[in-house]
């Protein structure tokens, strides 16, 4: 009997200290070219593998998921599967067990993910990577509890990020074609305002055959502001991303041609400040508090740290990987998570930040293309 006790208060106790350890979230990644979505636990300061999902139903091809995102009750993840016939799709799985709950069909080369704060509506920017320019793309919008699309919102030039404010009145796309940030009402699903944030790309003469996905380019039915004070009408922006403050007062926009992050006023949609940051400025996040905002540099092998309140960057950091894609933070704040690109059979990774000595404290391997990546609080 008093054997019995002994080793049950033995067990209990190793199942407190397991549940002591356990940092209360996992880190989300998918692989573009393995069709997998890998969850990572953190772990003795780096991540340790949880579990690998398989997504995508092309066994002869790869179906491509490029995006993760949680809704905001943390019950379900969201993943677009790039690759279709003929369109992508948006698919939603059960964050306990990674059962697939549904599946919409998008459009052409569905990018990012945003759930409105309600999770009742997912935006999907659909890319078009690689479809004749110019054009106008759509962002489609799905209602979550049916997942059926309601409508293909024609929009811009290819949309590539997209975040809904924290008081899901309104949903805000980067276009990097067309160079524009646009405003979606989420109570009537127009768009509502529209800002140039930088000249676009002439495509008369463009070799159709060795252009990237980076390369910006102005349809020409784009709406031209009548002044330009910050004469960003003269040079080329290429927004390939888009976030909002914490407080929704203020958005950050990547710029992967221009190489800087430009801050906007939410309210009137006026350029603040274009910081420089480095090459090839892909993703851009504000930490929890709003203090900071990281952006992954793709062409630099760097991210940059900026301070929200001065607008200075605090530091340039170099990864252990070349192509820098994209970035989350840890609950508390203190730990960014970077992901990076494979090359070759040469896996990808996760860089693991510490933000209070502003250094890559860890690095774990992540194979197939990883690209991005999401935190699922349990």
């Amino acid at each position: 009997m008093k054997r019995t006790a002994l080793a049950m208060t033995i067990l209990m106790a190793a199942g407190s200290a397991v549940r002591a350890q356990d940092p209360g979230y996992r880190v989300g990644i998918v692989s573009e070219s393995g069709d997998i979505v890998t969850w990572l636990k953190p772990s003795g300061g780096t991540l340790v593998v949880d579990r690998v999902v398989p997504v995508g139903i092309m066994p002869a091809d790869i179906d491509g998921p490029h995006n993760i995102a949680m809704a905001p009750d943390m019950k379900s993840y969201f993943v677009t599967i790039a690759h279709g016939v003929p369109f992508g799709t948006l698919w939603r799985f059960d964050a306990q067990n990674d059962t697939l709950i549904g599946r919409a069909t998008v459009e052409l080369f569905p990018t990012t993910i945003a759930i409105t704060p309600d999770g009742e509506f997912a935006f999907v920017a659909n890319s078009d990577f690689h479809g004749d320019r110019p054009r106008v793309n759509v962002v489609s919008i799905v209602h979550v509890p049916t997942m059926a699309k309601i409508t293909d919102l024609l929009a811009c030039d290819m949309p590539h990020g997209v975040k809904v404010n924290h008081a899901g009145t309104f949903a805000y796309v980067s276009c990097m074609n067309s160079d524009e940030i646009l405003e979606i009402d989420t109570n009537t699903f127009g768009i509502s305002r529209r800002v140039k944030i930088g000249k676009g790309h002439d495509m008369a003469g463009t070799d159709h055959a060795k252009m990237d996905h980076a390369q910006p380019s102005t349809p020409a039915t784009a709406a031209m502001p009548p002044a330009d004070p910050h004469g960003l009408l003269g040079k080329e922006c290429a927004g390939t991303f888009v976030s909002v403050s914490p407080d929704d007062k203020t958005l950050y926009v990547a710029c992967n041609y221009g190489n800087t992050l430009q801050v906007w006023d939410a309210a009137s949609l006026a350029l603040i400040k274009e910081i420089p940051v480095g090459t090839g400025a892909y993703n851009v996040e504000p930490s929890p508090d709003g203090a900071i905002v990281i952006v992954t540099n793709k062409k630099d092998q760097s991210f940059s740290i900026v301070d929200t309140k001065t607008f200075a960057e605090l530091a340039r950091i170099k990864t252990t990987k070349k192509i820098v894609h994209g970035v989350a933070y840890s609950p508390d704040g203190r730990y960014a998570y970077v992901s990076q690109e494979s090359i070759g059979s040469d896996p990808g990774a996760i860089d693991i930040v510490d933000l209070t000595t502003r250094k890559v404290t860890g690095s774990v391997a992540v194979p197939a293309q990883p690209t991005g990546l999401t935190i699922h609080k349990r």
